[in-house]
């Protein structure tokens, strides 16, 4: 049987069940639901544990893969939220899921979600849901490249609604504009500003071919080629992605600079480099220009970037609904 989404309605008796999983009752919860040190007395090691699952497979960054694999994390933990809000949907398999989105055709390091999940159910299980996971392995990843660390809260639990067409819709096209953008953040309660910093989370990142066309092949209709791209910039692309020749193996890199997580996707943008139209209009409007240029302070950078990560891994939470997963890429059965 073919199934085309995965839509599965819980019974309300989950409300009953916060109150005895994960929670730290002696703590104050914060205005987004969330919590700090959420499973300080139900699972002491959870974050320790994905902290050691992240680090053995990220801490080179010299390593492509593990570039590749770090960068993964924090664009998965983007792409949860932005589909369904931050309950861990995107991780969810089966046909018409959020992971056979277009949009997600590259999306990598679920694996890495999987082992985290895998050691902690040993030692603590049905307690820790894959929504908090992935947002530790996120911040985790970050630190691994030597970004800075930020804290975390938990308290998410799974949702049970994963469509790919959903995801398709709701994360932002590498070909937005930068009312697109801001709109598309919006909706989920982000504001302009947090936008441009999130995006700085592009300096791990690498593209592909597929996602350059209408960059560098059919811009509008007096121009076959973005201009605002420096033309030897754009030769080097053309010669990576030639027309109609896509190789998906070939990635480019976002951030010119340096391998590690750092301010140097906004010097990239100054450097009229940016891959993505969505990237170098960040820097080409003036409306964001400012930001853009004092991001690349690698220490505001850091501590903005933080405290962006926050509110976006608060975007729609589920706390009182869906389910803790025994395995974050199925439903738990009934």
């Amino acid at each position: 049987m073919a199934f085309t989404s995965l839509n599965i309605h819980l019974l309300p008796v989950f409300v009953f069940l916060l109150s005895t999983v994960g929670v730290d009752a002696g703590a104050a919860y914060l205005s987004n639901g969330l919590q700090n040190d959420y499973y300080r007395h139900s699972c002491p090691t959870a974050e320790s544990v994905v902290r050691r699952v992240v680090r053995a497979n990220v801490s080179d960054p010299s390593n492509p893969n593990n570039l590749r694999f770090a960068a993964g994390l924090v664009r998965m933990s983007f792409h949860d939220c932005f589909v369904e809000g931050c309950d861990a949907s995107v991780l969810l398999n089966g046909l018409g899921t959020e992971k056979t989105a277009r949009i997600n055709k590259f999306l990598q390091s679920s694996e890495i979600i999987d082992k985290a999940k895998q050691e902690l159910e040993k030692v603590s299980p049905g307690v820790v849901s894959c929504a908090d996971i992935l947002q530790y392995a996120a911040r985790d990843s970050v630190v691994a490249l030597n970004g800075s660390s930020w804290k975390v809260q938990g308290g998410r639990r799974d949702g049970c609604v994963s469509r790919a067409d959903s995801a398709d819709s709701e994360i932002p096209s590498p070909d937005l504009d930068l009312d697109g953008l801001t709109a598309s953040f919006n909706r989920k309660g982000l504001s302009r500003d947090q936008m441009v910093i999130l995006s700085g989370a592009h300096t791990s990142a690498a593209g592909h071919c597929e996602n350059l066309v209408t960059r560098l092949y059919n811009f509008n209709s007096t121009h076959a080629t973005d201009p605002s791209i420096p033309a030897a910039y754009a030769a080097q692309l053309k010669s990576l992605c030639p027309q109609r020749t896509f190789n998906d193996s070939v990635f480019i890199v976002l951030d010119t600079v340096s391998p590690f997580f750092d301010a140097g996707y906004y010097v990239t943008l100054e450097q009229h480099q940016g891959l993505f139209t969505s990237d170098q209009i960040l820097f080409d409007d003036p409306r964001t220009r400012p930001l853009v240029e004092s991001l690349t302070d690698n220490k505001l950078f850091e501590k903005d970037f933080g405290e962006a990560m926050r509110a976006m891994a608060a975007v729609e939470v589920k706390l009182y609904e869906g389910e803790i997963r025994n395995d974050c890429r199925m439903i738990n059965p009934y």
